[in-house]
């Protein structure tokens, strides 16, 4: 028996130590290479499979400088606001999240861009401990190893605007027939504003909803100072 639990015990840290080896090397990478795919691009991949449909993936790597300031200063106001001040978890947010959920409120996400990044590259959709507690991982290495740029980077080129459309290149063409260097205010408050349901929404079409919210968010945007915030990342 004695036996059987150190074999178990090599097996398990040998485990441990290989994935945190190969981790590091993945974060390490993509800190320096453009990122041509996502967990998140798999995953829609083989769910259309499995339902017997045909997914085109429609994806395109463009380098920080092609990104539209704009769109950059849309998703931090719509999604993190304290992105270049927090270390990849807002303590805050999630403190007034769970206040709003303990007094009866609907259990909001807190979710940073960080977070968000790490989840969308490494892991999959869904909810469960195993995934939370991977992604508090992956956050961690590419807040201590990646700057903050590179994060909003990655994030902008791979998140899903759409069934089979992910990063601001595809999605600006998809729904606005432009580059992603060219979105004006509006179009990138829209994009910003259909990110809690990038399935359900149409940024080039929007409901009532999603059009107050990217006013909102255009509000939000010259609140924060406009792109010379972007000077803090």
């Amino acid at each position: 028996m004695r036996g059987w639990w150190q074999l178990a015990w090599r097996v398990l840290w040998r485990t441990v130590l290989g994935f945190v080896v190969v981790s590091l090397m993945l974060v390490l990478l993509f800190r320096v290479v453009p990122v041509f795919g996502s967990m998140v691009m798999v995953e829609r991949q083989v769910q259309s499979w499995i339902a017997g449909e045909s997914l085109d993936i429609r994806h395109q790597w463009q380098p920080w400088e092609n990104l539209s300031d704009r769109a950059k200063m849309a998703v931090i106001a719509a999604e993190d606001q304290r992105f270049p001040l927090h270390y990849g978890f807002d303590l805050g947010e999630m403190r007034r999240a769970w206040e709003v959920s303990r007094n009866g409120g609907r259990l909001r996400g807190a979710s940073t861009i960080s977070q968000q990044t790490a989840k969308n590259l490494f892991l999959w959709t869904g909810r469960s401990w195993v995934r939370k507690g991977l992604e508090a991982w992956f956050t961690v290495l590419m807040e201590v190893l990646w700057p903050k740029q590179r994060i909003l980077e990655v994030y902008l080129n791979i998140v899903e605007w759409d069934n089979g459309v992910f990063g601001l290149e595809a999605a600006s063409r998809h729904y606005f027939g432009v580059s992603a260097g060219q979105l004006n205010n509006v179009q990138a408050s829209r994009l910003a504003a259909i990110l809690p349901d990038p399935r359900g929404r149409d940024a080039a079409h929007p409901s009532p909803q999603v059009e107050r919210r990217s006013v909102w968010i255009r509000q939000q945007m010259r609140n924060l100072g406009g792109a010379a915030y972007l000077d803090r990342l």
